[in-house]
């Protein structure tokens, strides 16, 4: 047995960037890898709500955890920005969280613009793509790292409603399994979560309205919509020394929804 000189799922030390963190799951996330020892970055567009988030995550672990930065996504600028405010702040990045999406597009696959394909092709595709290189060559020169994609159930999906953005989250297990393939020599992991629908803002127009959340939870096995933490303890352990021989792969966490045969 390989001993890895701490509890499984110990992130003391470790240096993360969660994107999308202002809120819901990435925000979910953050508090929790900093819960388990991770000083966290705190990352979405708007900067004052990511600081009021950081601050919460620091008052709540009684150490300076968390710090806050303003990221779009869609700008690689943005994106070496980002990367570089960790650098200064925690040190090298340990764990990268590629969560923060996009769908403006809704409604059948025909109907959607080329300025919508191309927004969420750049912010669910190329900015994973490119933040992950950004962070990759200080993982290797580490020793080692995790990165976790968060993707989607509806990548296993078809969708009247949301397609394109089933194709991107498609594209998001490709991405996490060829740069397991490159990476893995390295001793970094790269692995997806793919959520079913939770309870955000990004996902609201799924639960707020009650005849529709009854509808949908109706054909799931629980009978309900998750809540952004029961998606972040996922995310922990694909981070931590738990999950050191997970390359490549997917966790679904849908309260049994990919395993009837409904669609989303």
């Amino acid at each position: 047995m390989t001993d890895f000189g701490g509890t499984l799922f110990d992130l003391a030390g470790k240096t993360a960037i969660v994107t999308g963190a202002s809120r819901g799951i990435g925000e979910a996330i953050a508090r929790r890898m900093a819960q388990h020892g991770a000083n966290v970055m705190v990352a979405s567009r708007n900067l004052e709500t990511c600081q009021e988030v950081a601050d919460s995550i620091n008052q709540a672990e009684g150490r300076e955890a968390a710090a806050a930065a303003s990221c779009n996504i869609s700008h690689r600028e943005h994106l070496e920005a980002l990367v570089e405010a960790t650098n200064k702040a925690f040190g090298p990045v340990d764990i990268l969280v590629n969560n923060a999406a996009v769908n403006p597009a809704y409604g059948p696959s025909k109907d959607a613009t080329e300025d919508q394909i191309d927004k969420i092709f750049n912010c669910n595709i190329k900015a994973t793509h490119f933040l992950s290189h950004l962070c990759l060559p200080q993982m290797v020169e580490q020793g080692g790292g995790a990165i976790v994609i968060i993707s989607s159930i509806s990548a296993f999906l078809g969708s009247t409603g949301i397609g394109m953005y089933g194709v991107s989250k498609a594209a998001d297990l490709a991405i996490a399994r060829n740069l397991a393939v490159e990476y893995g020599p390295k001793n970094v992991r790269i692995n997806c979560i793919a959520p079913g629908i939770v309870k955000t803002y990004f996902a609201e127009a799924l639960w707020k309205d009650p005849k529709i959340e009854k509808a949908v939870t109706e054909s799931i096995p629980m009978r309900r919509f998750g809540v952004p933490d029961e998606i972040a303890g996922a995310a922990v352990f694909l981070a931590s020394d738990a999950a050191q021989w997970m390359n490549g792969q997917h966790i679904t966490i849908d309260g049994g929804t990919v395993i009837t045969s409904g669609s989303i």
